[in-house]
């Protein structure tokens, strides 16, 4: 059996609250509003992964979480993600950070699924993804720019699994990997 495995860091559940009730006055707009329980940063993603080779994953993943310090993260902002002219997302948006990306590349790296080390990583929370024939059909394109200054703590990568039952997703943590 396959399952839909990703790394990401999980967010502690008072900050997705908050998050999810700030995101509240925007849910009129065409999005498809992310369940406040899985509310997460996505480090890298794996596709569809058989469950024999999760043990070799999950070790590949905690040696490289060993490698690296506990750390903090800042967002500043609620914005349209990528940009305000092609928005596919409502996104908290974080500040560049250099232990995040050393993170991601030591991640990528022990898995062998970097192509080259990245120069940057700015970490984003996807609130919720632009319905984007249901966006262009708006009179006017709305602005989304909220000031939201929040530091979250970073102690652990997390194994997730994407599971869909009757259509709507449910992440599961399949195994937590502490950083030193």
């Amino acid at each position: 059996m396959k399952r839909k495995i990703f790394i990401s860091l999980n967010i502690p559940e008072r900050d997705r609250k908050r998050l999810a009730r700030l995101a509240e006055k925007w849910h009129a707009l065409p999005v498809k509003w992310t369940k406040e329980a899985n509310l997460h940063i996505t480090l890298a993603f794996l596709g569809f992964v058989l469950e024999s080779d999760l043990p070799e994953i999950c070790q590949k993943v905690a040696l490289a979480a060993r490698k690296n310090t506990i750390f903090d993260l800042e967002f500043d902002e609620i914005s349209l993600f990528p940009s305000v002219e092609e928005p596919r997302a409502v996104a908290l948006i974080g500040r560049p950070s250099e232990e995040l990306k050393n993170l991601v590349n030591d991640l990528e790296d022990t898995l062998g699924i970097a192509y080259a080390p990245r120069k940057s990583f700015r970490a984003h929370v996807t609130l919720g993804r632009v319905r984007k024939n249901k966006w262009a059909e708006l009179e006017t394109e709305p602005r989304i720019l909220q000031k939201f200054a929040i530091n979250l703590p970073v102690d652990a990568v997390e194994i997730m699994a994407s599971d869909f039952d009757g259509g709507e997703g449910e992440y599961a943590v399949l195994e937590s990997c502490p950083l030193i």
